[in-house]
């Protein structure tokens, strides 16, 4: 399929720099697009903490599925712990898990949020994307 794509807006597959392109672009979806279990999350307690414990600018790259089409942008991930909290490494690598295969901003968002809320029960969450098409 991709070889004939490059065809059909007048690319020579064969050429040497798109040979291996339809090799890279498949290996590529079949990375990406393979579903994965969210690894598990440890959580600690949350020794009295009630102030409100964010995470900025965490990088995400996603494909639309509408387009199939890259998007690319920082998360903002912030909750108010109730008994519970997880480390900040935690939070990019349940960003990065919800992005993968295809997707859209909104589900993106209510993924990352409902798992916090599911892993925690905080007393609330907040999740911002900004993002590019």
């Amino acid at each position: 399929m991709v070889r004939e794509l490059l065809q059909l807006f007048g690319h020579d597959p064969g050429r040497e720099g798109l040979a291996e392109t339809p090799w890279r672009v498949a290996r590529f979806y079949q990375e990406f697009l393979a579903a994965r279990p969210l690894p598990r999350l440890t959580t600690f307690d949350a020794e009295h903490t009630d102030e409100m414990i964010v995470l900025r600018a965490v990088p995400f790259f996603s494909l639309c599925e509408h387009h199939l089409l890259p998007f690319v942008g920082t998360a903002t991930v912030g909750y108010v712990p109730a008994a519970r909290i997880v480390g900040l490494s935690k939070i990019p690598r349940i960003v990065h898990h919800f992005a993968r295969g295809l997707q859209n901003q909104e589900r993106l968002v209510q993924q990352v949020a409902n798992c916090l809320v599911e892993t925690l029960q905080p007393k609330g969450v907040g999740v911002i994307l900004h993002a590019r098409h």
